[in-house]
């Protein structure tokens, strides 16, 4: 009797890839992209009509959209409060850097079991002038942020992206690989870690180099062979979109190919509005990007999700996401347990891929905004929920009418409902700042 049973048992894990030789479900895979430089006015699944998203357009509608996620105004600020679970006032330490003091979503995957892995762009241990200007402080190495496997570009130097690029390996083993385009070297790394652990319980962060500037040319366009690598030329921003959309909808193949699709999450986001010089059509109008802004238009992101069998096709989530929540939904999905001082100021939304209309949501998105680089940059705190948004210097807007804030409201202006808002915002505010 024993010896038939061991045979069933092996028949199982045969036909059962999902779970381990005790028929106990494997945790989940999750693979997180994010894309750079990109607001949600851009893709054709959000009214854009500006370029062609045709791989994101089906990711959509296979799975959820996210009408209401909400970044940073820019990149270090927004991959910091991202990998870490806290609002910038709590542990940024300066652009370019992730302070190796700080927990990540890595980390604490790592220790519940997952394989983690990233490509793309990393720019979290900073240069020689983001370190002095940190006060000599330096950020994280990949590996030092709880990465077993990695293909990089910006680890401690910042050459080129796109065309000829210059890539850090696993072990900081840093290669010009001549007559290859970064984007395909990411997009080959990504692939082959699913594989090589598609019989694991992996986590693959995939932070994307494109669409920043400088906009050039992509492999495939006649321009591409020739163009001078000095071209920054908003014209090629189009195609790098396309491109962009092609790698995603080849790593949605992958998993598809390999059979692992109902045990694996993917997320596609934005970090920031995108580049001023870009303007786009979206819902018949006019959007210019809106980066490093306080506006709308600098901290809208888009965020699509799909998970075959477990989210619902073509579901339109309208819910406030915040990029503070993708700690504690990572968290809440890998079964990663938390240290016992651990803080947070996100909110799963994992609930909310199974159920949109019966899972918690957040009432607010909260921004502390002090990038610590360019005087252009201008700092500012705010609060806003979906109607209104308050700033700490007491700047009011009825966001739901003026997303381009050229109305503030005086407290002379405000009826009954819109000091109530006012009144609820600033206490909510309060308490994060004093949490």
């Amino acid at each position: 009797m024993q010896k038939y049973r061991i045979v069933f048992l092996i028949c199982a894990c045969l036909t059962a890839p999902a779970a381990d030789i005790l028929g106990q479900t494997r945790k989940p895979n999750i693979i997180l992209i994010m894309a750079d430089d990109l607001g949600y006015e851009t893709l054709q699944t959000y009214g854009g009509i500006s370029y062609r998203t045709p791989r994101l357009n089906e990711m959509a509608s296979k799975g959820m959209r996210f009408d209401n996620a909400h970044a940073t105004p820019l990149c270090t600020p927004s991959r910091v409060q991202l990998m870490t679970g806290k609002y910038n006032f709590r542990n940024y330490i300066g652009f370019g850097l992730l302070d190796p003091a700080e927990l990540t979503f890595a980390h604490l995957l790592k220790n519940a079991g997952y394989v983690t892995g990233i490509t793309g762009k990393w720019q979290l241990l900073g240069l020689e002038k983001e370190q002095a200007d940190a006060g000599n402080r330096r950020g994280s190495y990949p590996f030092e942020a709880g990465f077993d496997d990695y293909c990089l570009w910006q680890v401690e130097e910042r050459l080129s992206r796109y065309k000829d690029p210059v890539i850090t390996f696993r072990g900081n083993k840093t290669e010009e690989l001549k007559g290859q385009y970064g984007p395909d070297v990411f997009a080959r790394f990504a692939n082959d870690f699913i594989t090589r652990h598609r019989d694991t319980t992996f986590f693959l962060y995939y932070p994307m180099v494109l669409v920043h500037d400088p906009f050039q040319p992509v492999p495939g366009h006649a321009d591409y062979e020739n163009h001078d690598p000095g071209i920054n030329d908003p014209k090629y921003f189009s195609d790098m979109i396309t491109y962009m959309d092609k790698i995603v909808g080849g790593i949605i193949d992958k998993v598809e190919q390999l059979g692992i699709s109902e045990n694996t999450l993917i997320l596609f986001i934005g970090d920031n509005g995108t580049d001023k010089d870009v303007v786009s059509i979206q819902n018949g109008r006019k959007v210019q990007g809106g980066k490093s802004g306080h506006t709308d238009n600098a901290t809208h992101v888009p965020m699509i999700a799909y998970w075959k069998e477990t989210i619902q096709p073509g579901t339109v989530n309208p819910n406030l996401i915040d990029f503070t929540d993708f700690v504690p939904t990572l968290c809440d999905i890998a079964e990663a347990a938390l240290p016992r001082d651990f803080f947070t100021d996100g909110t799963s939304f994992y609930p909310q891929l199974r159920s949109v209309n019966d899972a918690p949501t957040r009432e607010y998105v909260f921004c502390a905004y002090d990038p610590k680089r360019g005087k252009d940059r201008i700092p500012a705190t705010w609060i806003h929920d979906k109607e209104w948004k308050l700033y700490t210097s007491g700047k009011f807007i009825h966001l739901a009418r003026d997303r381009e804030e050229k109305n503030p409201l005086t407290d002379e202006q405000l009826d009954a409902r819109a000091r109530q808002a006012k009144a609820r915002l600033q206490k909510a505010m309060n308490e994060i700042l004093n949490r």
